[in-house]
């Protein structure tokens, strides 16, 4: 491999239902994504991902439903847009168990679940992968999920975010915070397992959480499983400059994506952390084939079996606008709301209509598409990392598996001749991998200073 060459990092970018991006593929005879309730589905996703070397599986969630388009749940269920969606969480057992260096991006919303709870969940898979564990820190945006969690409407965009930097405190208190590296000394023969001087109690009292309690884990091999995050607005961009580790980004050309990788870089630096302290991925579509003809004749097939209504009814719920109320040609206007920021800031001109958004959306999903012959993708994949800063991509899935197969089979094998791409995967934690750091939060992140002694504020009986 050629030294010194900055190595593209890969998820694959998929969620635990049918259609996740690229609407109306499910119809496509190849396709398996109706299985997506079966552990087979999963297994064989993760064994097929680790034999391209991927870094991770990145799943998304959400949790509520798709209502915005007609006022109605009728194309997201015909369509099957993120509807039915199942738990991302119970996939990892089962993929752990059949992979050795895979990791897993889960996405979980704190909105609607007790820190203290969350935080056994991934400490156990963390402790059952063998330290291969990330989280997706998310805080909602649909009005419909807040209404089945029981709130009359969904919490106001910054506000979710002060409530999200509080949730991440508490969970630090116990992740880091609660067992010392040496408390578990499992000696049989003086029957002591973990020394009690060594487990403390949390205690936190803040504006949303009240916490008292020991961590129900042991320290995993992580402790903190590596920390995701998605949100680009100004309050988002503050959140992930502190506490996030892997940053996914949405560009839609090169020169506004090296903006956004520059400002999520500044984020960290502005927390005192250091810019490559982040690493930043973008969501991208990729269509290959052993000839540039034959790829663009799998782009033209997989057109006739895509919704671009569908897509749009996804993207609605994503800003929160019914673009089915406008005519073709009809300028959709801005509004603001508690929806995605960064899907909404492209509407801000009053210059898009029903007619570009469904162009936009031809494929389903609107992620930039890549199309051609393994060398061809290579290079384009090459020039982003070198014209934007980026340090890898989320491939999203057009049709299951066959997407990422191709990719595999053509486009790997030409970035590692180009020494693109990793021949190998490295040993240790997914954090370990991604950094080639130590498995914990380093020093300078914000959560690492609440290990014992340092700013936890805990003490074993009080």
């Amino acid at each position: 491999m050629a030294p010194g060459k900055k190595k593209i990092l890969l998820n694959a970018f998929n969620m635990n239902c049918i259609g996740h991006i690229n609407h109306g593929l499910w119809t496509h005879p190849q396709d398996t994504s109706t299985q997506y309730n079966t552990l087979e589905y999963w297994t064989g996703l993760a064994q097929l991902l680790e034999r391209g070397l991927f870094d991770g599986l990145f799943i998304a969630d959400i949790v509520g439903v798709y209502d915005v388009y007609q006022q109605s749940v009728d194309v997201t269920l015909k369509e099957s847009i993120q509807l039915p969606v199942n738990d991302p969480l119970l996939l990892v057992s089962a993929m752990a168990a059949v992979t050795k260096n895979l990791g897993f991006g889960l996405t979980a919303n704190l909105t609607y679940e007790p820190p203290y709870l969350f935080a056994r969940r991934m400490s156990t898979l963390d402790h059952l992968s063998r330290g291969r564990v990330g989280w997706n820190i998310v805080t909602g945006y649909l009005e419909s999920a807040a209404k089945a969690m029981g709130l009359t409407a969904q919490v106001e965009h910054d506000r979710r975010y002060d409530q999200a930097d509080e949730y991440l405190q508490v969970l630090y208190k116990l992740w880091e915070g609660s067992w010392e590296n040496d408390a578990v000394l499992n000696d049989r023969e003086q029957r002591i397992y973990a020394r009690p001087e060594k487990v403390h109690k949390v205690r936190h009292q803040g504006e949303f959480y009240r916490v008292e309690g020991y961590h129900l884990c042991e320290p995993s091999p992580q402790r903190t499983p590596v920390l995701f995050q998605a949100g680009s607005s100004e309050r988002g961009l503050q959140f992930a400059g502190r506490h996030a580790e892997c940053v996914f980004i949405s560009g839609q050309n090169k020169a506004a994506t090296r903006h956004q990788v520059d400002k999520v870089r500044a984020s960290a630096v502005q927390d005192g952390r250091k810019p490559e302290d982040i690493k930043v991925f973008m969501g991208l579509n990729v269509i290959v084939g052993e000839t540039e003809a034959a790829a663009w004749a799998k782009h033209a097939e997989y057109l006739s079996y895509a919704s671009a209504e569908a897509g749009v009814a996804h993207f609605s719920a994503s800003t929160g606008i019914d673009f089915s109320e406008y005519t073709l040609d009809e300028p959709i206007q801005y509004v603001k709301n508690n929806a995605i920021q960064s899907a909404t800031r492209i509407l801000q001109n009053n210059d898009w209509t029903r007619r570009r958004l469904l162009e936009q959306h031809a494929l389903g999903g609107r992620y930039i598409t890549l199309v051609g012959s393994a060398e061809q993708v290579a290079d384009e994949l090459e020039s982003w990392i070198a014209e934007t800063g980026l340090d890898g991509f989320n491939l999203t899935r057009l049709v299951t598996p066959q997407s990422y197969v191709d990719f595999i089979d053509l486009v790997i094998p030409e970035l590692q001749r180009r020494g693109s791409y990793k021949t190998e995967y490295d040993r240790g934690t997914l954090r370990e991998k991604l950094f080639h750091a130590e498995a914990h939060l380093p020093e300078r992140h914000t959560g690492s200073h609440y290990r014992h002694g340092l700013n936890t504020g805990n003490s074993h009986d009080s």
